[in-house]
């Protein structure tokens, strides 16, 4: 993966996701294959900030059936990433830490 575009696909805005940006803690849903190593080299080229951490969680996708056919929702892997205290935050996230 050469692109840090493809590396991390989007922000997740949720409450608890929310609760870490005082501390300057922010979620990332990225892709599966990508490593920690390419999820920080993506952060920090795409908005300019220094990572102190990157802890990954994967997700299974649910089960759901419709009649005798049965399938899962894809997985996803989320990045959950501590900044330095000297780093500055992220512009995307200012107006939601309120």
């Amino acid at each position: 993966m050469k692109d840090p575009h493809d590396v991390i696909l989007r922000p997740v805005l949720t409450e608890k996701a929310y609760d870490g940006l005082a501390d300057k803690r922010y979620v990332f849903e990225v892709h599966p294959s990508a490593n920690k190593i390419e999820i920080r080299q993506a952060l920090e080229s795409i908005f300019g900030v220094k990572v102190e951490r990157v802890n990954t969680l994967r997700t299974l996708g649910k089960i759901k059936r419709q009649n005798k056919t049965s399938g899962r929702t894809p997985e996803i892997k989320k990045a959950y990433v501590t900044l330095k205290k000297s780093s500055k935050t992220i512009e995307f996230f200012d107006g939601m830490a309120q």
